[in-house]
């Protein structure tokens, strides 16, 4: 009887470490996402130049990609949570000086260029070491249920700071924003340092890079880790050639228009909010894992094709939502099995390949849409875009070492 409670208790999902790092993220994101929209404003209204804006997503964006596979083999010889807490200073403290220097009015556009390489840097280390570190915190059972809390806080967050970014912006300017996200950091880092996690055992000596050569070649050499890649830089890559015409789709249909492009992806967002806290009260088993994964990603694929075919918008958000909802159970399964498949003193290396080839995919697919637009319609793209999702995912369920792989619980 004492070994079923004890077997009962281990199951819990909400321990005080997780609650720790969830509550942090979501006031980090929540700081971050009015901090960008604010920087947004404020890089417009002082430099009226668009291109620049779009120079320094691309530049803040790119030491990220580039760093990634380094920041995997720190986490995996690193105490992860020392790491955690620097990143979070760090950020910190470089954006309370961009905000001290706002306030000063001594700011300067190359300031703000280097506070965005410094967030994607330490982003890069942040992201693959949060979630490799997310299986030592709770049962692997409750795997899917805590990414789907953490990306509920992250979407919500967002959402609730976009929104609040730009009313916040108007009404107090971009320093005091730039200055709450300095402090939202340090609130992070402080809680986390509340957070118990076991000490990486690795005494791994070897050389650095053949460390990291070594991390890609085992995620590649495992079928799973593999075909989990190939599933995810498919998805990435067609679904932002594809979410990169929606605007142009939406400007260029009289009937559609800016007005119910935002409704339709406040749709997107909210079906997304949806997904994530289903996912996160309803645990997927183990075992049904590939059978899920395939589903979620055909009904997915289905609703995005159909939702930019529609002649009624209510039909089209209806599509959408539903599009959003199952995106995000599909990107939950993907993590969650990433995570469950991969050991411990490899996971920190695998997450940040993972991170750096999906998101490194990201401009070649937006750039890719866009030169495609120009000879062909956005709706006939985006309609061909999610059927090839479809098509290259679908046969995965006829793989039997995919799907027993995927399938299996230790």
């Amino acid at each position: 009887m004492k070994k079923s409670k004890k077997g009962k208790s281990q199951e819990k999902l909400w321990s005080k470490d997780f609650f720790l790092v969830w509550q942090g993220q979501l006031v980090s994101t929540i700081g971050d996402s009015a901090y960008s929209v604010a920087l947004g404003f404020w890089v417009l209204q002082t430099t009226g130049s668009t291109a620049l804006m779009g120079t320094l997503m691309a530049v803040s964006a790119l030491p990220g990609i580039l760093i990634s596979p380094f920041a995997g083999v720190w986490i995996d010889r690193m105490n992860k949570k020392a790491l955690l807490i620097t990143m979070d200073i760090i950020r910190g403290a470089g954006i309370v000086l961009l905000a001290t220097a706002a306030f000063m009015n001594v700011i300067k556009v190359w300031m703000v260029f280097a506070a965005g390489i410094l967030l994607s840097i330490c982003g890069a280390v942040f992201r693959p070491c949060v979630n490799s570190s997310i299986p030592e915190m709770i049962p692997k059972s409750k795997l899917s249920n805590a990414n789907s809390m953490l990306s509920a806080a992250s979407t919500g967050s967002n959402m609730l700071g976009n929104v609040m970014g730009g009313y916040l912006f108007q009404i107090f300017g971009a320093p005091l924003l730039f200055l709450v996200n300095g402090v939202s950091y340090f609130f992070s880092g402080t809680s986390l340092g509340f957070v118990k996690l076991p000490k990486n055992q690795s005494n791994n000596k070897q050389n650095f890079i053949k460390d990291m050569k070594d991390g890609f070649r085992y995620m590649w050499n495992q079928k799973i880790l593999r075909y989990l890649l190939i599933i995810a830089a498919i998805m990435n890559f067609f679904s932002f050639v594809a979410i990169v015409l929606f605007l142009p789709l939406f400007r260029n249909t009289p009937s559609l228009g800016a007005g119910k492009y935002g409704i339709a992806m406040a749709c997107f967002m909210g079906g997304s909010m949806l997904g994530f806290v289903f996912s996160s009260v309803v645990t997927f088993p183990s075992h049904r894992r590939a059978f899920l994964l395939i589903i979620a990603n055909g009904i997915m694929s289905i609703s995005f094709a159909l939702a930019v075919n529609q002649q009624l918008f209510c039909i089209m958000i209806l599509f959408i939502l539903m599009g959003g909802f199952f995106n995000a159970i599909l990107n939950v399964i993907l993590l969650s099995s990433v995570q469950s498949t991969t050991p411990n003193e490899m996971r920190g290396k695998v997450l940040a390949f993972m991170n750096m080839i999906t998101q490194s995919l990201t401009p070649f697919a937006m750039a890719f849409g866009g030169i495609l637009a120009s000879f062909i319609p956005a709706k006939t793209i985006i309609t061909l875009s999610f059927i090839i999702i479809l098509l290259v995912i679908s046969p995965f369920a006829f793989v039997k070492s995919f799907i027993r792989s995927l399938n299996f619980d230790e």
